[in-house]
Order: C-alpha cells, then sequence, then structure tokens
C-alpha cells in the first residue's frame, strides 16, 4: 500500500504544469504555443515575463523536492521509486497527454531534497557551462552528466550525498536513467546545437 501511495503522490506533484498555469492564468496565452513549446522556465522566459519564468522555476523546483522530501522522512526505502516517478510525472504528465518539459528544474528540486553538496554541484556546474557558452541545453545535459560522475566516485558520493539516504547502486543507477531522460528530452536540442541555431540564454 505505502508503494502505490508513493507512487500516486510523486507522479501527481511531478506532474502538475506550473508553465502551463501561470501563463494561461496570467498571460492567457498557451505556453506550448510559443518559443520551443516546452511548459518549462526556459520558454516561459521567452513571453517576455521574467517573473513568470522565476515563479515557474521555483514551483517546478518545489514539486520535485516536496514529494521526495515526505518519502525520504517518513519511508526512507521508498525515496528512490519516489525520486524516479515524480521526474516521470514531469516528463510524461497525463493532463498533456504525456508531453511534459525537459524535467531539468524539477530535477534540482530532487536533488536539493536528497543532497544539497549535489545541489549546488549542478548549480555552479549550470552557472559556468552557460556563462561560457551561453546555452541553457546545453548547461542542463553538462550539470547531470557531472553529478552522476561524482555519485561513481565514492569516497566524493559518502560525503556528498545524505547519510540517510542508501549510497549504492539504486541511487547511481536513477541519477543515470535521469542523466539519459535528460539527453533524450533535449533532443532537439541538440540537433539544433550541431546546426547552431539553438538560441542562446537571454536574461
Amino acid at each position: 500500500m505505502d508503494i502505490i501511495i508513493i507512487v500516486f503522490l510523486s507522479y501527481l506533484s511531478g506532474s502538475i504544469p506550473f508553465g502551463l498555469i501561470l501563463t494561461k492564468t496570467i498571460k492567457n496565452q498557451d505556453i506550448r504555443k510559443i518559443g520551443s513549446g516546452n511548459i518549462g522556465a526556459t520558454n516561459v522566459l521567452r513571453t517576455g515575463n521574467k517573473f513568470l519564468a522565476f515563479a515557474t522555476l521555483l514551483l517546478d523546483i518545489s514539486k520535485g523536492y516536496a514529494p521526495v522530501l515526505i518519502t525520504k522522512l517518513y519511508l526512507p526505502e521508498l525515496v528512490q521509486l519516489s525520486c524516479l516517478i515524480t521526474f516521470l510525472g514531469h516528463i510524461f504528465p497525463v493532463w498533456l497527454k504525456f508531453k511534459g518539459g525537459k524535467g531539468v528544474a524539477t530535477y534540482l528540486g530532487i536533488l536539493f531534497a536528497l543532497s544539497l553538496q549535489l545541489s549546488f554541484l549542478f548549480i555552479f556546474t549550470w552557472l559556468v557551462v552557460s556563462l561560457i557558452f551561453k546555452y541553457s541545453s546545453l548547461s542542463s545535459m553538462f550539470a547531470s552528466l557531472t553529478v552522476f560522475v561524482v555519485t561513481l566516485i565514492k569516497d566524493i558520493a559518502l560525503s556528498s550525498i545524505d547519510k540517510n539516504i542508501y549510497i549504492g547502486e539504486d541511487l547511481k543507477l536513477i541519477l543515470f536513467i535521469f542523466f539519459i531522460l535528460i539527453i533524450f528530452t533535449h533532443k532537439k536540442n541538440i540537433s539544433n546545437l550541431k546546426n547552431k541555431t539553438e538560441q542562446k540564454i537571454k536574461i
């Protein structure tokens, strides 16, 4: 029964399309018909409303953070399952015919629930890559790869991950799956990068 509850709540939280809700409510626009058509914060920024983009970012982080933290506190043996289902909820929300966002902000929220050190590693890597290359997509992919690689280095992983979280093959596997899924959700961006048509970050 615990597994069913965690799967349901994690998916429900992850699947909330905050970018779409905010742009529909405040600007009466469908974010899916703007820019890349993605429901995430980067595309919301293309509406010209920085407040909406920031709000979307925070809410997408929160929807990844909340279910994983709750599971971590009350059913720690199911935390990896919660991580995965929450992430899949964002990428494949039933409400949008399984066409969701790219998962980066929700992934960061999950990391915050697992480890502040890994979260800051992700943010630091993202900022450095974005400052150099000016591409949000490239920064996200590289940052998620960095987090996965760090977990493969046992000594660093042991000091980076919360002591209450089991550090083993399950967590490494999930972070690897996250990296692969982020690559998958950015496949169009990868093509744009190859063709030099990817939009650069504009703040």
